[in-house]
């Protein structure tokens, strides 16, 4: 699955990489909600609505990263029951974790900030985004 490929063709097909106006122009439905035990939001397919919930406690700038990584979950793994899963069964979830987390970075991270600062360490390039050093990786791969 090209992950890069399909961030491009939807920021193609939106004329944004703001995941927020993006959202706007898709069957999908965002619910703000005061979360609990650290969930800062999931992504569920109820009978062919795409519902993505963001607690209501965040930073607009990790709203931002929440909504991108849940589209993730939309585009990518659309009827995947992560939630059932990572509770109810011993299936490893990582790599779908993994997959959206690279769609966030792809939407939210543009190829000219990365080569705009090609000199900068993944430590000075996460310090700059705002995101870890992990996601930087993620993004430089």
């Amino acid at each position: 699955m090209n992950v890069r490929a399909r961030v491009k063709a939807l920021i193609k097909k939106y004329r944004t990489r703001d995941p927020f106006e993006m959202i706007q122009g898709m069957n999908a439905i965002l619910v703000y909600y005061p979360l609990d035990d650290g969930v800062r939001g999931f992504y569920q397919y109820y009978k062919r609505n795409n519902i993505i919930y963001i607690d209501e406690r965040l930073s607009q700038h990790d709203r931002a990263f929440v909504l991108s990584h849940e589209m993730g979950h939309m585009f990518l793994h659309k009827t995947a029951n992560a939630i059932f899963m990572d509770t109810r069964t011993q299936f490893n979830t990582q790599k779908y974790e993994l997959q959206a987390n690279k769609f966030a970075v792809e939407l939210l991270i543009p190829d000219e900030i990365i080569s705009e600062n090609c000199q900068l360490t993944e430590s000075q390039l996460a310090r700059l985004t705002g995101y870890s050093e992990e996601l930087i990786r993620l993004r430089l791969q």
